[in-house]
């Protein structure tokens, strides 16, 4: 059985389709890769995995369960987080505070001293050590990317969608980016990325499935995809092909 499988999912506003009968599957442990240029239904296409959007058509299984229509909390507790290409902490909130809500709301719905120990396992866990009374509104970029992982992490996710994490890192961080994230695939997290920072995303990814408007144009091996005559047209560009 599929850890997630998509099979001609489509959705579309204002009659301009966003996704157009998108089919993939992944297996539990892969690191899925989805690249595409801007506008080419990538964050739609996690939107609609994650229950904020539903999709127009198709169908979206997690677990072997349909879970089409299903609110985001509902899905979340069924062991699908993702985090934002604009991270989203609670800003009024302290950094452990953070990670409480998702503790309280995940599936294992933790709370008291059993939370706030698990709460500080997590936090040193992605790098935020010392940081726990700290107001989340003071954090740098990096740190507050660092936060919104660990808040997704405390609802103790079997499937974590990451959408850009790497966005606007410097080159050291995002080499810290990549180790964590593998760090979570070998702990037998599976991940899927969205990410712009191609050389990082090929790096990562076991498979690749590619976008443009929309629809799926490639999907297979990351070596494969940088040859891709299509890729290479409408996204990566000659200097990237290996």
């Amino acid at each position: 059985m599929a850890l997630l499988s998509l099979n001609k999912v489509s959705k579309s506003f204002d009659g301009v389709a966003a996704v157009k009968s998108v089919t993939l599957t992944m297996e539990a442990g892969e690191i899925l890769g989805v690249m595409g240029p801007n506008g080419s239904g990538k964050t739609t296409l996690f939107n609609l995995v994650s229950g904020a959007l539903v999709p127009d058509g198709g169908e979206i299984r997690f677990l072997g369960e349909r879970v089409n229509g299903l609110a985001p909390h509902q899905i979340c507790r069924r062991g699908l987080a993702r985090t934002f290409q604009l991270v989203r902490p609670f800003l009024g909130l302290t950094v452990v505070e953070n990670v409480l809500v998702g503790l309280g709301y995940g599936r294992e719905r933790l709370g008291g001293a059993a939370a706030r120990r698990k709460a500080a396992e997590l936090l040193s866990s992605v790098g935020l050590d010392g940081l726990s009374t700290r107001p989340a509104h003071t954090l740098p970029v990096m740190a507050r990317k660092r936060l919104e992982l660990a808040r997704a992490l405390a609802t103790s996710p079997k499937l974590l969608l990451l959408d850009e994490f790497m966005a606007g890192l410097s080159r050291s961080e995002t080499a810290q980016a990549m180790n964590l994230i593998r760090s979570l695939q070998g702990q037998g997290l599976s991940l899927i990325l969205v990410e712009h920072i191609v050389w990082a995303l090929l790096d990562l990814s076991h498979r690749i499935v590619v976008l443009s408007a929309g629809e799926k144009i490639a999907e297979g091996l990351p070596t494969s995809i940088a040859k891709d005559p299509q890729v290479i047209e409408v996204y990566l560009g000659e200097s990237t092909r290996i």
